[in-house]
């Protein structure tokens, strides 16, 4: 038999056939997964219905509006970190593509345990950034919450001070102690002077080295006018945002909106934030806001405008992290970055002690004669 009647021409498929069996394949992957996680005892069926009867137990208005915040919060705080990257790394990305990957770190957050969506998007810059390393990254992140730090604690010592007779009880008889026992506050004092030399020591060499690669990451820093108008002011905006976005799910749950209700939301969910060891906060956050707004409204309204307000976001910035990344980086791509940050992220604190393991024990060592 000749080469010739061997050959036979590539077999075209119909573009429409083939377009019916990629949908047929992800409804197949979908139903796939979606079995799997419930095998798994994970009821996303049951996530889907909580999230229907929270969005029909109010106005459509209501999230709607919410949803316009919350998308304004994340691309306002996104603008900010785009501002760190840009003056850090001239020409080295553009702000679409800061803002998907910071999509993708707020809604992993939204499903993943202890904030891991945060270090995700870190990796992720290093990834895209042209030129970037991850200490500098890493030092960008640093510069990118010091607005945050300054709020929160502005918060907690409004939340503090909101307390009558707070002051009293947490300074009373601890000064006296203090001031009863000089000898013992001196060796304590002395004791932590020590430690933290001692930790230096150990650490110096490191923190040099890791100085040098992140130095540039923080490089804002140094042009204060710089930072105010690309860092610090779309942050704001983002923070006014977000502020918005609680103020919208209170008044959907007619629960008086006041300077005091809304400071006890943002306090307990910063702090739920931290304390964080479930997807999302999920259940944490309830119970931190049932608690703050305790003298506002009932338990079972509270928790309904906390579960309400946490399903409907959720959703949101899951859906406008998948549409942003498709749109960046296309699905193949997009999926490959997002997957293989969140390997990284989960190796990388692991790489990171070991590197300390191995400098403690270097610094163990004799020196060579």
């Amino acid at each position: 038999m000749s080469d010739v009647a061997l050959a036979q021409p590539p077999v075209e498929v119909d573009p429409k056939r083939r377009k019916f069996l990629r949908i047929a394949a992800w409804l197949v992957g979908i139903l796939v997964v979606l079995v799997a996680l419930r095998i798994a005892g994970i009821d996303v069926w049951g996530w889907f219905v909580q999230l229907w009867d929270a969005v029909t137990d109010i106005s459509v208005g209501y999230v709607i509006l919410g949803c316009i915040f919350q998308g304004a919060q994340t691309v306002l705080t996104a603008l900010g970190w785009y501002g760190i990257l840009r003056y850090a790394y001239p020409g080295g990305v553009n702000y679409v593509t800061v803002l998907a990957c910071y999509a993708t770190g707020v809604a992993l957050n939204n499903v993943v345990p202890a904030n891991l969506g945060t270090f995700v998007t870190l990796l992720m810059y290093v990834a895209v950034v042209r030129g970037s390393t991850f200490p500098g990254i890493l030092a960008g992140y640093a510069v990118q919450k010091i607005f945050y730090l300054v709020i929160g604690t502005l918060i907690y010592v409004y939340l503090f001070s909101a307390v009558t007779g707070s002051f009293d009880y947490q300074f009373g008889n601890e000064k006296d102690a203090i001031f009863n026992h000089p000898v013992i506050t001196l060796s304590i004092i002395g004791g932590a002077i020590f430690l933290l030399i001692v930790l230096l020591r150990i650490f110096w060499n490191w923190v040099k080295k890791m100085w040098a690669k992140a130095k540039q990451g923080a490089a804002i820093l140094g042009d204060l006018g710089s930072y105010v108008k690309l860092v610090l002011l779309p942050q704001m905006g983002g923070y006014v945002a977000k502020v918005m976005v609680i103020i919208v799910f209170l008044a959907a749950y007619s629960i008086p909106v006041t300077f005091g209700s809304v400071m006890s939301v943002l306090g307990s969910n910063q702090l739920a934030n931290i304390l964080s060891i479930t997807p999302g906060g999920v259940g944490i956050n309830q119970a931190f806001n049932t608690f703050a707004l305790d003298s506002y409204t009932s338990p079972t309204t509270a928790t309904a405008y906390s579960i309400s307000q946490q399903l409907i976001t959720t959703a949101f910035n899951v859906g406008f992290a998948l549409v942003l990344v498709c749109v960046v980086f296309g699905w193949s791509g997009g999926s490959k970055l997002v997957k293989d940050s969140y390997v990284d992220a989960k190796v990388k604190a692991g790489e990171m002690k070991e590197q300390r393991g191995q400098m403690l024990g270097d610094d163990e060592d004799p020196e060579p004669a």
